[in-house]
């Protein structure tokens, strides 16, 4: 592709930052980022507490697998400096649990045992028969295939035939009850529902070992995990920063229009040319803008999303939490609507906003309406002794968008890969891979390797 190609990108999150960062490696610098909110970061959101100090209202922590976001850390000249994460339990009662702990535990050991060795052979299944799980995105995964790039710091090509990575297709319960490790859920849910990822018995086994693949898992559960002083946001406000074409912040897009081999936008009232376009925002909303053909409308028209949504509270002094919570039993589908989390960013610091996560959707139930689910919220923190005095901030977010088994099996991906570059249009952002940074950024990484 000509180097002096003019390519725009629609989104400032970190698809697009990324995007940006790797058409600067790879020698293109005629490139422009279109981002509608007055700042970048997307669903990395890091709004500013007390003292100066930044609570998170979107994604909260990395681990050692996130290689992209380091580069992206060296490239913004910004490092994971941030407070220790450490997290502890509560059942629906308020009273505090350790269920993982069988000193704590004496009757359950037998499961705990139970479950820990399920977790280890599935951790070989994973090596061995779905070998090639892990690469990034989901091309070929359907059909029995893995052609990506594993999403390790080699960065190794996968261009393999395994049937059984077809399996990857089932609901993850599903999944689990196939190979025989039903009790591997009770350590994958805490670090997938909590942070708004669906339930597992909706969503596809692959989009569950995509996020937690074997490794990550283990960061998490050892509490092996990155947090930024700045928060998660200041990564992307570094890159912008470093960027030779800093994103234009603002920006009202009101049409997409591809004709004659070019790219035309509409971006606050003015007409601008392009020879391409990469799309990181959100796919399920393109064709209200753009002209988008028949087939971007019917593949598009299948993504759903989670209705997640995050408060930033505080508490009377003497009510404000030691620690960072997880609620298990409202991980449950007949619980959504429930808190599932609540977050305590800095530890040592009782002047902070704390920030509560809450799920309102299931495929196959109605949605929970969002005020239900913020009267439930404040029901929870006064069961789990830390009643609610004010509400600093409301998220409800557009959140992980997927797709569904059916969909995923009958080979979704790889259609909307097949259209790469058709109308001179890319696509990347969340839906091509996971809704966590990590994924997100490797999958606009690995978008410039193979097209640009």
């Amino acid at each position: 592709m000509d180097k002096n190609s003019r390519i725009a990108i629609i989104g400032g999150g970190p698809a697009g930052m990324a995007a940006a960062v790797y058409l600067e490696k790879a020698g293109y610098n005629n490139y422009v980022v279109y981002e509608k909110e007055g700042e970048v970061g997307g669903k990395c959101h890091s709004p500013m507490g007390f003292d100066g100090k930044r609570y998170e209202m979107g994604a909260v922590l990395g681990c050692p697998t996130y290689y992209t976001v380091k580069e992206l850390e060296d490239f913004g000249g910004y490092t994971h400096d941030g407070p220790p994460l450490n997290r502890k339990m509560k059942s629906k009662e308020g009273k505090e649990v350790d269920p993982f702990n069988p000193k704590k535990n004496p009757l359950k050991i037998p499961k705990l045992l139970k479950m820990k060795n399920q977790v280890k052979k599935l951790g070989n299944l994973l090596e061995t028969k779905y070998k090639g799980y892990e690469i990034n995105g989901h091309r070929g995964v359907a059909y029995g295939k893995a052609d990506g790039y594993s999403n390790d710091a080699k960065n190794e090509k996968y261009d393999l035939d395994n049937p059984n990575l077809k399996d990857l297709a089932l609901p993850f319960s599903e999944f689990l009850k196939k190979n025989h490790v039903e009790l591997c859920k009770d350590a994958w849910i805490g670090p997938y529902t909590s942070f708004g990822y669906g339930y597992f018995d909706e969503i596809p086994a692959a989009y569950v070992l995509k996020y937690l693949d074997f490794e990550t898992l283990m960061d998490f559960l050892s509490l092996d995990l990155w947090t930024w002083e700045q928060g998660t946001q200041h990564i992307y406000e570094c890159v912008n920063e470093k960027l030779k074409n800093p994103a234009v912040l603002n920006a009202d897009i009101t049409k997409v229009e591809r004709k004659d081999n070019k790219v035309y936008i509409t971006v606050n009232g003015e007409v601008e040319t392009f020879d391409k376009l990469i799309v990181t925002a959100p796919l399920q909303y393109f064709p209200n803008y753009a002209d988008a053909t028949e087939q971007e409308k019917d593949l598009f028209s299948k993504i759903d999303y989670s209705r997640y949504n995050t408060m930033g509270v505080t508490m009377k002094p003497e009510d404000v939490p030691d620690e960072s919570y997880y609620i298990f039993d409202n991980m449950e589908n007949d619980r959504r609507g429930h808190c599932m989390l609540y977050f305590k960013r800095w530890t040592d610091d009782d002047k902070q906003p704390i920030v509560t996560y809450v799920l309102q959707n299931h495929k196959d139930e109605p949605d929970v309406p969002y005020e239900t689910c913020k009267q439930n919220v404040i029901e929870d923190m006064k069961i789990c002794d830390s009643p609610i005095d004010k509400i600093l901030l409301e998220k409800a977010w557009y959140y992980f968008p997927h797709v569904f088994s059916e969909d995923y099996a009958d080979g979704w991906y790889d259609k909307v890969e097949a259209m790469q570059g058709t109308n001179n249009t890319y696509y990347a952002g969340e839906i091509m891979s996971f809704g966590d940074m990590e994924e997100t950024a490797t999958y606009s990484k690995e978008l410039i390797k193979r097209f640009f």
